[in-house]
């Protein structure tokens, strides 16, 4: 492990981009604590000590949300922002033309999701200023106004500080800037289990159970993640000109979870609206509707494994073109031994996908409660394990040891990964 590091420290271009990389996250880490004008830091955390809906959007903060910093709103709308424009790319067609123009395409669009960025952050930064003003010093129109334009400013320099990373550091700035912030809520983590062990509330047993589960579970992700189906798809022979192409064998991918993390994003952002509606909303029947889709209940817990199988379905029919890949195959002369080419391919790649999904869904599903059956086993309560933070930390870890593997074989390097 030593020698791989040295073999990346050796190469002065991957060492530049790991220290610029690293000095961005620095810059993350100091707007965590920085609060946001006219806030009282006492009466945010005691906002949050009772444990409420925020807790997990706090770990992809990295605790800038119970701290209320200007970073409170992470990069929550700048994904909200993409995910859209990558829904409105499959049903505009202005816009499914400017995808596939290439560079200059891409670069339209996401000067489109910057913009999108910028007006989701400040109407989520008014709603949140607006339901949070009990913990500000003076809740009139101009404060809650301040506080929603800085929320919005530091969800900004957020996205400019990931697009940085992407371009003159390692991996996808986005993601790192999100697994930043879950591991950064590890060793809280760890001074609440030892907490808890000092008290007594939980023993040595529960925690080498939960420790194993941990493992598992990694293991488990890392596999899924990992997993694909290769359809083997052959090509034909065939003369342009002078020069002959085809006459080989390759294979199509296909991912068992293929929609990623996204089906877990929509279902907990569907499940959320009831509960926040009955926490600013001081009416009964209101309240007493809302804790029905309290977080662990029976009815949250099923509605939101249908909801997660549903949007694995949805998310991966829109953004997986199938009639466009059979005919891309049969267009440069591919085929799938048996199938013949055109829409039998499209039936037989549907029904593979329809499979692989429901694979997928289910794993998703599993991640997704992972947590409420790791806190009924272990009796550790408060730890967040399993669901979207555990799947964004072990893809965004995966990815990076990927790009860093191939900057080191480009340079003839050996690379840590066997």
């Amino acid at each position: 492990m030593l020698s791989s590091l040295g073999n990346i420290l050796a190469i002065t271009e991957l060492r530049s981009k790991l220290f610029f990389t690293l000095v961005m996250f620095a810059v993350f880490r100091i707007g965590v604590h920085i609060p946001a004008p006219g806030v009282d830091p006492a009466a945010i955390e005691q906002l949050f000590a009772g444990g409420n809906l925020f807790g997990l959007l706090d770990i992809f903060a990295g605790g800038a949300l119970s701290k209320f910093s200007i970073f409170a709103m992470s990069i929550t709308p700048y994904i909200n922002a993409s995910i859209i424009l990558q829904l409105l790319t499959v049903v505009v067609p202005a816009l499914e033309k400017l995808s596939k123009e290439g560079v200059e395409g891409r670069k339209k669009i996401t000067q489109f999701t910057r913009y999108g960025t910028v007006l989701l952050g400040f109407l989520q930064a008014v709603g949140m200023a607006y339901g949070l003003r009990s913990a500000m010093h003076n809740p009139g129109h101009l404060n809650i106004l301040l506080v929603a334009l800085t929320l919005t400013a530091g969800t900004v320099l957020l996205m400019w500080i990931g697009e940085q990373i992407t371009e003159h550091g390692i991996g996808n700035g986005i993601s790192l800037i999100i697994f930043a912030g879950v591991v950064s809520r590890v060793p809280d983590g760890i001074v609440v289990i030892f907490e808890y062990l000092q008290a007594g509330t939980i023993n040595l047993f529960q925690l080498a159970l939960f420790l194993l589960i941990a493992m598992a579970m990694v293991v488990f992700v890392i596999g899924i993640q990992q997993g694909m189906r290769k359809i083997s798809v052959h090509y034909a022979k065939r003369v342009v000109g002078r020069k002959m192409y085809g006459g080989h064998t390759s294979y199509l991918p296909l991912k068992v979870n293929q929609a990623g993390v996204i089906p877990i994003i929509f279902a907990s952002s569907v499940l959320m609206f009831p509960t926040t509606i009955g926490q600013f909303v001081d009416i009964e029947w209101v309240r007493t509707v809302a804790g029905w889709f309290d977080w662990g209940s029976p009815l949250q817990t099923v509605l939101y494994v249908l909801l997660i199988i549903g949007f694995t379905y949805f998310y991966s029919e829109i953004t997986m073109n199938i009639p466009d890949m059979a005919d891309n195959m049969k267009k440069y002369g591919g085929f799938i031994p048996g199938i013949r080419p055109g829409k039998p391919t499209a039936d037989y790649l549907d029904r593979i996908m329809t499979r692989i999904n429901l694979a997928g869904a289910i794993f998703l599903a599993l991640i997704a409660i992972l947590p409420n059956f790791v806190a009924f086993l272990t009796g550790i309560q408060g730890v967040y394990f399993g669901g979207t933070a555990l799947l964004i930390v072990v893809g965004v870890a995966l990815d990076t040891m990927k790009q860093i593997e191939s900057l080191v074989l480009m340079r003839h390097y050996q690379g840590f990964m066997k």
